[in-house]
């Protein structure tokens, strides 16, 4: 069974993440909340709850097949965690999927990751991709290589369909 990291913080965007979280399941892989370590429960900016199920410490690149990057002002602050770029870089550099989307690009450039790179983002923050080295181009998802990237929340469908069909080629 293919396992996804779904990682939360606060403040992150509500659909950005259940969306994909229940969608992942829905296809029978077993998607789970990935935190920093904090504490159990993250809220969103609406104050919806996610439930860490695994901290970011605790993780090893080789239980997961895949991290999906939600959007909101949680990437903000999941950059700043050395633990979360490491895994970020680390599942990237072991051709494991990196999806991210909205503001969740921030997660990837601090990562290290964007270099050469076709990627979109939400449009406030192309220029912190851009001079993360990424390829930037305003389109609803890309895909380049083991990198999937979308702009928000309406990109979803087209979003978890190209994850879903890069963990079905695996």
């Amino acid at each position: 069974m293919k396992k996804v990291a779904v990682l939360v913080e606060d403040h992150y965007q509500v659909l950005e993440v259940w969306y994909p979280y229940l969608r992942m399941k829905e296809e029978g892989f077993k998607a789970v909340f990935v935190g920093p370590g904090r504490k159990k429960e993250y809220n969103s900016k609406e104050n919806y709850p996610a439930d860490e199920e695994i901290k970011i410490s605790d993780v090893k690149i080789s239980d997961f097949d895949a991290v999906i990057v939600p959007g909101g002002y949680a990437p903000d602050m999941m950059r700043r965690e050395k633990k979360i770029n490491d895994f970020v870089r680390d599942m990237f550099n072991a051709g494991k999927l990196i999806a991210s989307i909205c503001h969740g690009a921030w997660v990837p450039a601090s990562a290290g990751i964007l270099k050469g790179k076709k990627a979109t983002c939400f449009f406030s923050i192309k220029d912190d991709i851009i001079n993360a080295g990424a390829d930037y181009s305003d389109k609803e998802v890309l895909v380049d290589g083991n990198l999937i990237t979308s702009r928000q929340p309406e990109d979803l469908p087209a979003f978890c369909r190209e994850i879903i069909k890069f963990l079905k080629e695996l």
